[in-house]
């Protein structure tokens, strides 16, 4: 039997504008969500992705989001994630950075800056939203923690971009 040819007007590219996100999702305090794609809005079997909004100086509670791993990509601002049994590691990521959260990992979301908010995409590898909210006892005491590329080497931190020196004109 002959298949029916698809309707790729209808079943093809969707593209959701800014306005149309939609923060009837899964919240957690501090931060604001809006899902742009779930299987609700779009018919996404296998992803969920939204944008995340944190306002200046502030965090979220403790959380995980279940089996799902989390992509988070910083749009603008600077986020201090802090992670584990009493979110004892730290970590900073900035504009242009990218964030993977494991499943089940708990984990607080930072707006380290004091004057601007945090703004970030987030994707996750289901169609629904988790948010599994947690009452945990904060370590005072966190360990700073880098991450090593296990393709490209590199221990310790970032190297710091060395400033750009302006030549000045040279007089004749």
């Amino acid at each position: 039997m002959p298949r029916k040819p698809r309707d790729w007007r209808s079943e093809g590219v969707r593209v959701i504008t800014s306005d149309r996100l939609d923060t009837n999702t899964a919240q957690t305090p501090g931060m604001l969500r809006a899902a742009a794609i779930d299987f609700r809005r779009v018919g996404s079997k296998k992803l969920w992705a939204g944008t995340v909004l944190i306002h200046p100086n502030a965090k979220t509670g403790a959380h995980h989001h279940g089996a799902l791993e989390s992509v988070i990509y910083v749009v603008r601002g600077a986020a201090r994630m802090r992670w584990g049994e009493r979110l004892e590691f730290v970590a900073e990521a900035h504009a242009g950075d990218f964030i993977f959260v494991p499943p089940y990992v708990p984990h607080q979301e930072i707006n380290a800056l004091q004057d601007s908010p945090l703004e970030c995409v987030l994707v996750r590898s289901d169609n629904e939203s988790v948010v599994v909210n947690l009452q945990i006892e904060a370590a005072e005491q966190v360990e700073e923690v880098y991450w090593i590329d296990p393709v490209h080497r590199q221990t310790g931190p970032p190297p710091i971009r060395p400033a750009v020196k302006k030549r000045r004109p040279r007089s004749r």
